[in-house]
């Protein structure tokens, strides 16, 4: 059974487009952030690129938080 904010989510991928952006630049950011972590040996460039990868993601994050709270 879903809860109500994955109903929201859900509703929102649908209708909302500014969400529906986020969300999936959020998951490609992670998609990213999984393929460096899963290096032997990060390069200080890896290691940058993962905190502006981190910093991005949470952004993303920040901005589908208001827009659920919106609609809450």
């Amino acid at each position: 059974m879903k809860t109500k904010d994955e109903e929201l989510v859900e509703r929102l991928m649908r209708e909302d487009e500014v969400f529906s952006n986020a969300k999936k630049a959020h998951a490609e950011l992670e998609r990213q952030l999984e393929e460096l972590e899963k290096k032997p040996f990060l390069t200080p460039q890896d290691e940058l690129e993962i905190k502006i990868i981190k910093k991005k993601k949470l952004a993303y994050k920040d901005q589908m938080e208001r827009i659920l709270m919106k609609y809450r």
